[in-house]
């Protein structure tokens, strides 16, 4: 049975993704040609690899995302606060906020981001005891 999960995501400049993703932050730690990033209590791993790497790797191209999006990596926050605390990280980090934090469904608070190389993120907090009841 799998044990464990993480995502392997192309990115252009190692060193600028190890900074950006350090600064809004996530731990990261280098290893040579890659670096991993551990995302939450859970530790989920994501890997950054140069592009021409992961590219080798599937025998496959790597996606424009200036294009279209290839996933949406989510992320739990624990409160609204945190929410906006983080996208005033990424914006000072150089990331691109494509949705800034608002309420949805108002119980859901949350924005989203590209990230240096355009990979989609958002950060939700949700206030489970403003959920509607089904």
């Amino acid at each position: 049975m799998a044990n464990s999960i993480w995502m392997n995501l192309p990115v252009k400049d190692l060193a600028a993704s190890e900074a950006f993703f350090a600064r809004i932050g996530f731990s990261v730690s280098s290893a040579g040609d890659k670096a991993k990033i551990v995302v939450g209590n859970e530790n989920a791993v994501v890997m950054l690899f140069p592009e021409e790497t992961l590219s080798r790797f599937t025998g496959s191209p790597i996606a424009d995302t200036g294009q279209g999006i290839e996933v949406i990596i989510s992320i739990g926050a624990d409160s609204k606060e945190e929410v906006d605390e983080w996208a005033a990280n990424v914006e000072q980090a150089g990331g691109t906020i494509t949705s800034k934090p608002s309420y949805q469904e108002g119980w859901m608070y949350g924005f989203a981001f590209a990230d240096l190389d355009g990979h989609r993120w958002n950060l939700l907090y949700m206030d489970m005891s403003k959920r509607p009841k089904a």
